[in-house]
């Protein structure tokens, strides 16, 4: 009848686990070429970080 032209249901897990699976292509695919451009966060160093001065605002133990 119009079964075709029906969506039809699927399980939330089902559609879960293939969303995934093409993430997982998409991303093994695109890893393969090596560098990923915007995604890299830049390093910092930790000697640039500001110290944390809370002990000797509050008094410390």
């Amino acid at each position: 009848m119009s079964d075709a032209n029906e969506p039809r249901k699927v399980n939330l897990a089902d559609a879960i686990r293939e969303k995934l699976a093409q993430k997982n292509q998409q991303s093994g695919a695109s890893q393969q070429g090596g560098f990923q451009g915007g995604s890299a966060k830049t390093l910092k160093s930790q000697n640039t970080k500001k110290p944390n001065n809370q002990r000797r605002r509050t008094g410390g133990s």
